[in-house]
């Protein structure tokens, strides 16, 4: 897969789902435009967990650990530019690591993530 088609297949997700890395809470909004932008892409749960685990989490666990990383807001074309990267680099060793580590980095997000998931199964009447 080339750059241009992860950005256009991944780009909007992505972007939509960054705040979850953020240091605020993200708000009822950014819930519920995260389902939004979900359900417009028509993934499965478990599509949807390893782009958390797999596509997003190495890049975006790298800014909240970092002490001079971005906390508030992300710029989103130096943000896009490394999940391309990272994800057109994502095959073979590189895919089967990060499954292997992907609990630690998406440890410190994982409770935003449950909370997107349980919104998302009430949202489609998977949950009451």
């Amino acid at each position: 897969m080339d750059a241009q088609t992860l950005v256009d297949e991944r780009g909007e997700l992505w972007l939509t789902l960054a705040p979850l890395w953020l240091e605020r809470e993200p708000g009822e909004r950014d819930y519920a435009r995260m389902i939004e932008i979900i359900e417009r892409h028509q993934l499965t749960l478990r599509e949807l967990e390893w782009i958390f685990r797999l596509e997003l989490a190495p890049v975006l666990a790298r800014h909240q650990m970092s002490v001079v990383g971005e906390w508030r807001h992300f710029d989103d074309h130096k943000l896009m530019k490394q999940l391309v990267a990272h994800n057109l680099r994502l095959t073979g060793w590189r895919r089967k690591s990060w499954a292997l580590f992907s609990g630690l980095t998406t440890m410190m997000t994982r409770h935003r993530w449950n909370e997107l998931v349980v919104r998302l199964m009430v949202e489609r009447g998977e949950m009451p």
